[in-house]
């Protein structure tokens, strides 16, 4: 069969991946249903649709969990709060 331990693949890097595939399928699935995810100019004064949104979401969260890291070290229970937090404040708001 096909063996993946040349990547070193750990259960936190499969379900991070795992985790990605499944919004891109979310957000396929939310234009699907509700298409038009037009630009909106929001407080950072970009304009920026769905995807930008959650671009700018997960890249927010590896800066919040890599900051976390770096002061506190873990658990991470804490930067997970803070990044749905932060992923509901730039869909609201971004």
């Amino acid at each position: 069969m096909f063996s993946l331990s040349w990547m070193a693949w750990t259960l936190p890097t499969a379900a991070f991946f795992v985790f990605i595939v499944c919004c891109l399928a979310g957000m396929a699935v939310w234009e699907h249903y509700v298409p038009g995810g037009t630009p909106r100019r929001g407080v950072l004064g970009l304009e920026t649709t769905r995807g930008d949104r959650l671009f700018i979401s997960l890249i927010g969260a590896a800066y919040v969990f890599l900051g976390w890291l770096w002061v506190m070290g873990t658990p991470l229970w804490a930067p997970l709060a803070l990044s749905i937090l932060l992923a509901f404040a730039v869909f609201r708001w971004v």
